[in-house]
């Protein structure tokens, strides 16, 4: 698949770090993929550039309305509150879960794992994360090592907003090994 053919979501609310939401969009769509948003309502969320507010952005969709089928990636950005408020949700870790179902790249960055490892989905993989969260990575399963972006699988993992080229030219490379999706495949149209 090119990644101008590609529908990437990215999951998060407020509290998400600014440069890890918005370097990627902007990096994807760059290139061509579309790229939504969806949250837990639709009210706009607030990013926060380390302890600071920053941007805010309006989702495309909820999470309830997002639908595995429909996407051909899955990011999940860090920030302290945003992976910590989005795993007290059992919709979103579903979500989670079924992209892996689905075999589609899954891409987290900072404390982002955070919410790969309420999904389960660490477990005897090499990740990376933000320092302060390692352990938790360690006692789900994984391997954890400090590079900037580790691929294991179809799933990719960050350190912090300076990795974000790289997190994402990770995240391209494994969309674009995935084969051709027919538009007849999806089965519902995404908000434009």
């Amino acid at each position: 698949m090119q990644i101008s053919e590609a529908r990437v979501l990215i999951v998060a609310t407020d509290g998400f770090e600014e440069w890890e939401l918005f370097g990627p969009r902007q990096i994807l769509q760059q290139r061509g993929a579309k790229v939504f948003l969806a949250s837990l309502t639709r009210e706009p969320i607030q990013a926060t550039v380390h302890d600071d507010p920053g941007k805010t952005i309006r989702p495309d969709l909820t999470i309830d309305e997002a639908n595995a089928d429909d996407f051909d990636a899955l990011i999940l950005p860090g920030g302290v509150r945003n992976p910590d408020q989005l795993r007290m949700h059992g919709n979103v870790i579903a979500l989670i879960r079924l992209f892996a179902e689905q075999d589609k790249p899954i891409a987290a960055i900072c404390h982002g794992p955070w919410l790969l490892v309420e999904a389960d989905l660490l477990r005897d993989r090499t990740a990376t994360s933000w320092p302060s969260i390692r352990t938790d990575l360690r006692n789900a399963g994984a391997t954890v090592v400090d590079e900037p972006a580790v691929t294991d699988g179809k799933i990719v993992t960050s350190r912090n907003p300076d990795d974000v080229e790289a997190f994402t030219e990770a995240l391209i490379g494994l969309i674009e090994s995935q084969p051709a999706q027919s538009e007849f495949s999806r089965r519902s149209e995404v908000p434009a």
